[in-house]
C-alpha cells in the first residue's frame, strides 16, 4: 500500500516536470513560503533564521539558543511572537523561544509564526479560548499569523 503511494507521488511529480517548459515553471509564492505544507505561518527553520537575522524588530530570546544543526534540534519548535501589527508586518518587541513542550506567557502577544504547530490562547497557562497555529484565519507576510489578545501559547512535544 505504501509503495503505491509512493509510485503515485513519483509519478505526479514526474508528470509534472515534463509538461513544464524548461526554465518557464512558475511556482506561486504561497508554495514557497509554505514549505510544511499546513499554512503559512508554520515556517521552515531556514525561514525562521532568514526572519531573525533580517528583522528590524526588538529580539529577545528564551529556551535553548536557536541552531537548526545542533543534536535533537528536530524535535525543538521555534516560536516567535511580536507585540505589533503594521498593515502585513510583524514586528515591535518579539520574543524568540526555541525547545521542546511548555506553556509560555505571551500577554500583548498581536502575531506569531513557529517551525511546528502550536496553539494560542486568550488566556494565561493555556486556558480558555485556544486555537492551532495551521488554522491561522488572518495570514501575514513572512509566515506570521494574527493573533490578537494571545495571552499564552502551547508548544507541544509533537
Amino acid at each position: 500500500m505504501q509503495f503505491s503511494a509512493v509510485f503515485v507521488a513519483i509519478a505526479a511529480l514526474a508528470s509534472a516536470a515534463i509538461a513544464t517548459p524548461a526554465g518557464r515553471a512558475e511556482v506561486s509564492p504561497q508554495v514557497v513560503a509554505n514549505t510544511q505544507g499546513v499554512a503559512s505561518s508554520i515556517v521552515s527553520d531556514a525561514e525562521m533564521a532568514n526572519f531573525l537575522a533580517t528583522t528590524d524588530a526588538e529580539l529577545t530570546f528564551i529556551g535553548e539558543p536557536f541552531n537548526p544543526l545542533a543534536k535533537r534540534a528536530a524535535q525543538d519548535t521555534t516560536v516567535t511572537f511580536c507585540t505589533k501589527r503594521v498593515g502585513n508586518i510583524c514586528g515591535g518587541t518579539c520574543t524568540v523561544y526555541n525547545g521542546g513542550a511548555t506553556c509560555l506567557d505571551a500577554a500583548g502577544t498581536v502575531c506569531m509564526s513557529a517551525t511546528k504547530d502550536v496553539g494560542f490562547c486568550d488566556a494565561l497557562s493555556c486556558d480558555g479560548n485556544c486555537n492551532a497555529m495551521s488554522t491561522c484565519g488572518t495570514q501575514m507576510g513572512n509566515g506570521f499569523c494574527f493573533t490578537p489578545n494571545t495571552q499564552s501559547i502551547l508548544v507541544s512535544s509533537l
